[in-house]
């Protein structure tokens, strides 16, 4: 199915439209799940309803995670209402309800053991992820003139938030 002509058709959209590469894979792999889950049917033959039988079944069969059934919903939203041009409207779909865990956070002591058993270069990554918050995309893009000294301050580019 991956070389299936519509899906190449989506793919090729969406880079004239210039979404992140990463977007189109993961809005592609939505797709692909949402025609296998109904038996292959073409999209243009289907509408809201079926979207709604599948966001659901996400949630009551599959039991996902809320954020994974939006970025579904989203792919499946830029099928209709960009690429084939149907729009759906509102869809009463049942959302998934995994409760959000809280991040366990480890003691100090426990980072200080870590540290230890570190070479320096992941000690200051790791310094910087955890002291810092970044991610780790955030931290291997710095470099010396991301650092103000003086100030404290690091400029963190293409961050996410």
């Amino acid at each position: 199915m991956s070389n299936s002509p519509f899906l190449n058709s989506i793919r090729t959209d969406m880079r004239q439209k210039g979404y992140a590469l990463k977007t189109e894979k993961t809005y592609l792999h939505w797709i692909k799940r949402f025609i296998l889950f109904h038996k292959k049917r073409h999209p243009q033959t289907m509408g809201s309803e079926e979207v709604r039988l599948f966001l659901s079944s996400l949630a009551n069969s599959r039991h996902v995670a809320i954020n994974t059934q939006k970025i579904a919903l989203n792919a499946l939203a830029f099928l209709y209402n960009r690429f084939l041009q149907q729009p759906l409207g509102d869809i009463d779909y049942i959302p998934a309800s995994k409760p959000r865990r809280l991040p366990s956070v480890i003691s100090a002591n426990e980072v200080q053991r870590i540290l230890q058993v570190m070479d320096t270069r992941n000690q200051v990554i790791f310094t910087l992820l955890y002291g810092a918050g970044l991610r780790i995309n955030e931290c291997l893009r710095l470099r010396v003139k991301d650092f103000d000294f003086d100030n404290g301050c690091i400029t963190v580019h293409d961050g996410k938030g």
